[in-house]
């Protein structure tokens, strides 16, 4: 009976063990494409953010990314050695750094296109069980927001 009050301490009856599992190998399906072109995962989902938006400060980066700056100020520096992005701190606030994408980095959405449908064509899913698990993770990054 005494063993009841710790079942929830059990791992598989953990929401958070497989969300961090299968997080981790969905982003293990993506390296061979990355490591080519010299992009980690990390880098490769700042690049999509700045493909839509070419220059965004890094507060707004990173809340899209949904990153901290102690994360995001170091991937920056690399991505800017790397020669995909400029850092530039604001004329108006010089406590605003102005991220822009430059031209290697916008050359490379081109080289990035065929990643997900390759990745997804890995995922043991059917196209409306991704779609739905979509939709569920979203939901879940919602509340973290409403709060």
């Amino acid at each position: 009976m005494k063993e009841k009050k710790y079942d929830a301490l059990r791992l598989e009856n953990q929401l958070c063990f497989p969300l961090y599992v299968a997080s981790r190998e969905v982003i293990k399906r993506y390296t061979p494409f990355l490591e080519p072109l010299g992009l980690t995962y990390t880098q490769y989902i700042a690049l999509m953010v700045l493909w839509e938006t070419p220059q965004l400060n890094v507060k707004k980066l990173g809340q899209r990314l949904y990153l901290d700056s102690g994360t995001l100020t170091p991937l920056l520096k690399k991505m800017e050695q790397k020669g995909f992005v400029t850092r530039v701190r604001s004329d108006k606030d010089e406590r605003n750094l102005i991220v822009t994408i430059t031209d290697k980095g916008k050359s490379l959405r081109e080289k990035c296109a065929g990643i997900p449908a390759e990745v997804r064509k890995q995922l043991n899913l059917t196209e409306e069980e991704q779609s739905s698990l979509y939709l569920m993770l979203y939901k879940l990054l919602q509340a973290d927001e409403d709060e």
